[in-house]
């Protein structure tokens, strides 16, 4: 059960946090009413830097939020260590219940009296130690699969952010003159400016 509820947990926080981050209101409240911002200069944009994106999977594999702390998105680095940490504590806490049971169980096969005695039978001790047991591969998996979304996320925002996104697309029309038919083509194209 607590699984499922980390799991749940997890998914509606990065949910959340991707529709809360994902979007910037490209519109400004003015003296005139509601305008667009202006445009970035295209002089803004840094150039491209071809090692940038393995630096920052480098330095989050190093030390998780590093990553993004180099990509200047310093919002992600409490969601890395909220879900690394998530996972630690459901591992810790199945490894205590684990112990429990297990001693429990070898206790039994003793002939001492154990915590659960009269309550749980040897097979339900055997149960629950499975149980607990699963939970922590569980757990394990989580992290490790966590802490390598975090290597993603730092290595895929660097990509992007050398993306231009500027909004300077623009259709013209194109005319051509065939001096060989003496005919007029005409066509429309894309152009894009960088």
């Amino acid at each position: 059960m607590k699984i499922k509820t980390f799991i749940l947990t997890g998914a509606f926080f990065l949910m959340f946090s991707a529709i809360t981050f994902a979007q910037e209101d490209s519109l400004v409240v003015g003296r005139r009413g509601l305008t667009e911002t202006p445009l970035p200069d295209p002089g803004d944009y840094e150039p491209y830097n071809p090692l940038a994106p393995a630096k920052a999977a480098f330095y989050s594999a190093i030390l998780p939020g590093l990553g993004q702390a180099y990509n200047g998105r310093y919002w992600k680095i409490p969601i890395a260590y909220a879900g690394l940490g998530i996972g630690v504590y459901f591992y810790i806490d199945n490894d205590k219940q684990y112990d429990r049971y297990r001693d429990a169980y070898k206790d039994r096969l003793a002939g001492r009296v154990d915590e659960f005695a009269g309550r749980i039978s040897l097979d339900r001790l055997v149960d629950a130690q499975q149980f607990y047991q699963r939970n922590k591969e569980i757990s394990i998996l989580v992290t490790a699969g966590i802490y390598i979304l975090n290597i993603i996320d730092a290595n895929v925002d660097a990509h992007l952010q050398q993306f231009n996104v500027s909004e300077d697309l623009s259709f013209k029309p194109k005319m051509d003159f065939d001096s060989l038919t003496g005919k007029t083509n005409y066509g429309l194209s894309l152009n894009l400016e960088f």
